[in-house]
């Protein structure tokens, strides 16, 4: 039996992702984002959202400077991660705090987090408002990985990464478990 549950955003599961930027200062920021995804193969592409009611920092700087970083971090960084989430750039050289370093990317002049060993360098293509979220879809015009998570075929090794994942509805971090099937070819039994 179905029943009705509490309206309320979530999506499973869902990644804990930090979004880094430079503001008009050239100081770097970051903040902890749980609205993030895929949204296009060609070009690549994510989309993240940003609070837009309260002041965050990091998304004033994505507006201004129209580039970011998007970097997963591993379950061993969960306090990092979620620290980057409840302070304030406004208050606080967040980075600085936890010990965390950068660089400028590549391809984008957006900060590079050296310690989260996966990184994509977006360019903003389009911004939307969706209730208390500025939604921001960015380009994916470089991918940086730590080799030790890269496989001889240059294809990220998903254990190795070991992303977090986080439940909006109890405010928990999780680690995702182990692979259960192949896609593309698990659903094939029924095409018989």
């Amino acid at each position: 039996m179905k029943v009705n549950v509490k309206n309320h955003t979530m999506m499973y599961p869902a990644p804990a992702v930090v979004a880094s930027a430079y503001d008009e200062e050239g100081k770097a920021d970051a903040c902890t984002l749980a609205f993030a995804t895929m949204c296009s193969h060609h070009p690549p592409a994510v989309m993240i959202a940003i609070n837009s009611t309260l002041k965050r920092k990091t998304l004033k700087s994505i507006l201004h400077s129209k580039e970011f970083c998007l970097a997963f971090g591993s379950v061993e960084q969960v306090a990092e991660v979620d620290y980057l989430g409840i302070e304030s750039g406004y208050r606080e050289d967040k980075l600085s705090k936890i010990g965390f370093t950068h660089q400028k990317g590549q391809k984008v002049n957006a900060p590079i987090i050296n310690e989260f060993k996966l990184s994509l360098e977006c360019r903003v293509m389009h911004i939307a408002e969706v209730g208390s979220h500025t939604q921001i879809t960015g380009e994916i015009v470089n991918v940086q990985a730590e080799d030790d998570i890269v496989d001889d075929k240059g294809k990220i090794i998903f254990e190795k990464l070991n992303p977090i994942a986080y439940d909006d509805i109890t405010h928990s971090y999780f680690r995702l478990g182990d692979k259960i099937g192949d896609a593309f070819k698990a659903g094939l039994i029924f095409r018989k």
